[in-house]
């Protein structure tokens, strides 16, 4: 009697191409221009409209250049951030003493 739902090691490995994805591929890179390629050409195109340009660039972005992910900020040993609010006074003392610093930093002293 068959046993359904998931058993280790079935099915297609992830990230597996089939052979035909994996021939048509091989023959446009063997023919010398992929569709990547098309489209970073269209997009270098002086001659082309702006517009279509640009859809080029959307297309071919991903491919190129990776996708940001997302950072979570923490303050210390994983806690919040630590905000001072200061006074404008304050605020200026420090502005000053930067400057203050740099000048002597310049002068040599």
């Amino acid at each position: 009697m068959a046993r359904g739902g998931k058993r280790p090691g079935a099915g297609r490995r992830k990230g597996s191409t089939t052979t035909r994805t994996r021939e048509i591929a091989e023959r446009a890179f063997e023919e010398g221009v992929t569709p990547l390629e098309y489209m970073l050409s269209v997009m270098r195109d002086i001659g082309a409209q702006p517009a279509v340009r640009l859809d080029a660039a959307k297309y071919c972005a991903p491919y190129v250049h990776p996708r940001l992910a997302a950072i979570e900020m923490t303050g210390r040993n994983g806690g919040p951030i630590e905000t001072v609010d200061s006074s404008p006074l304050e605020t200026a003392r420090r502005i000053a003493f930067v400057f203050e610093k740099a000048r002597r930093a310049l002068e040599g002293k």
